[in-house]
């Protein structure tokens, strides 16, 4: 099977992009989309429905939402941290949509549109902070009853160096401090791995490029979007690829898809 990540930076202006793509990659069987930036009532559902897929959103008007694609039925549909915490301390955190759970076969799938933080020690990357932080006491909750879980998205961090055009000074930029990778980390030490550097080991990959200063001309990007599986299934995992290819388009989202293959 392939599943699929993207952030498309609004689903309606970017609707022709994704299923055009879609179609040029037929045998993707799940999408997971970012930052769709529509209320439900608006969502494009005809497009993917006519393509022969399926839709479960969760969103929100001008910022933020998630949304999973799917040729099959999908079982067990949560949204926000509550769904799964039951109540949380902080109900903020589930105000932003940025959270969609389902289970794919024997796989549950997590698309996350991870806080950006706007700036070092704003308000926001506090908030950004307290949401990852919740989102380790939610996938706890999700292992205690699933070993094989697969958790993607737009992520807003560069887990190393290795993930960033030129890592200088990077501590002090949102999306790479230490607090940040410290608490992705954090996150990612309940058992999970990056299946990207299963297959690439070495630097220059990247999935995000700023729409300023020729950033894809130039390749100056970010690696910030990630499939990070459970040992289960990194062992199943038999590829995993950035597809370059639509941050060439006219008008394209600043990122571009993500695809892993597990058997």
């Amino acid at each position: 099977m392939k599943i699929a990540t993207w952030n498309v930076n609004s689903v309606r202006i970017r609707i022709n992009h994704v299923c055009d793509w879609l179609q040029a990659n037929s045998d993707v069987d799940l999408l997971c989309l970012q930052e769709t930036k529509v209320i439900d009532e608006d969502f494009p559902h005809q497009p993917f429905i006519d393509l022969g897929y399926q839709t479960y959103i969760y969103g929100q008007k001008s910022y933020n939402g998630v949304a999973i694609i799917s040729r099959s039925p999908l079982e067990n549909i949560q949204t926000g941290f509550a769904s799964v915490l039951g109540e949380i301390a902080e109900p903020s955190l589930d105000e932003q949509k940025r959270l969609i759970a389902a289970k794919f076969g024997d796989i549950q799938i997590v698309n996350m549109y991870v806080p950006n933080g706007s700036e070092v020690d704003s308000e926001k990357y506090a908030y950004k902070l307290c949401w990852l932080k919740l989102l380790k006491e939610y996938l706890q909750t999700l292992l205690s009853e699933n070993a094989n879980i697969l958790i993607c998205g737009d992520f807003n961090v560069a887990i190393a160096d290795i993930d960033i055009y030129d890592p200088k000074g990077r501590e002090n930029k949102v999306m790479s401090t230490d607090i940040e990778r410290e608490a992705l980390t954090e996150v990612l030490n309940l058992g999970f791995k990056d299946v990207f550097r299963k297959f690439k080991a070495d630097s220059g990959y990247y999935s995000w490029w700023d729409y300023r200063s020729g950033g894809f001309s130039r390749n100056r990007g970010w690696r910030i979007d990630y499939q990070f599986l459970t040992e289960s299934l990194y062992d199943r995992a038999t590829a995993c690829e950035i597809d370059v290819e639509p941050r060439k388009l006219t008008q394209p989202s600043d990122h571009t898809p993500v695809i892993v293959t597990i058997d």
